[in-house]
């Protein structure tokens, strides 16, 4: 009896191994055309910047960029983030000039255009804010992206829980790294160097 039980058990966990290895694969699809095994992340979008332009991935091609997922009311990984990005920028020095880092925000029902505009103009004018016309184009580039973000009821109001990672894109529109701000600026300014030496 005992035997027969162990049988199960392994049995079991086997069924419970494999079943968290098949999930891993079809939530984390890798990207096998090119045959990295880096997840495929990034993909079409067409929003709406703090200017009222209209920008999608195709308009970017050509020089590498940044996308940054978070909110105006974000009371410290947000404006952190947008802080550090700044100063590695210009730590970079004249390489980055023409370099962008488009802040989308994951709360349009609150952030409009005027109110990201003045949000990001607090760091660096090559800050730009992007807002989806709904939650639908939301919840699309975010899954694109695989971005996480989920409103939280507050006794105030709320808040929102978010990716807090920048992502790093380059010229052909190619995932190319994220910077974090658990990273020294050593850290994410070397990123940020091979990333615009790239070609």
């Amino acid at each position: 009896m005992n035997a027969l039980k162990i049988v199960r058990l392994t049995a079991w966990a086997a069924i419970g191994i494999i079943t968290v290895a098949l999930l891993y694969v079809l939530l984390n699809p890798v990207d096998r055309e090119q045959g990295t095994g880096v997840a495929s992340i990034g993909g079409p979008f067409r929003l709406a910047d703090h200017n009222g332009q209209i920008v999608t991935d195709a308009s970017l091609r050509g020089k590498p960029y940044a996308l940054f997922f978070g909110f105006t009311h974000c009371p410290d990984v947000c404006p952190t983030s947008m802080l550090e990005i700044t100063n590695d920028l210009n730590a970079v020095g004249n390489a980055a000039k023409d370099f962008r880092v488009y802040f989308v925000t994951v709360d349009p029902a609150r952030d409009t255009t005027a109110l990201l505009k003045e949000y990001t103009g607090s760091f660096d004018s090559r800050i730009i804010g992007l807002v989806p016309k709904d939650e639908a184009e939301l919840a699309n580039m975010a899954r694109l992206y695989r971005a996480i973000y989920r409103k939280v009821d507050t006794p105030s109001g709320y808040t929102m829980d978010h990716t807090a990672s920048i992502y790093l894109m380059d010229a052909q529109g190619q995932f190319f790294g994220t910077l974090d701000s658990k990273e020294t600026p050593g850290v994410r300014q070397a990123k940020l160097k091979r990333l615009l030496e790239r070609r």
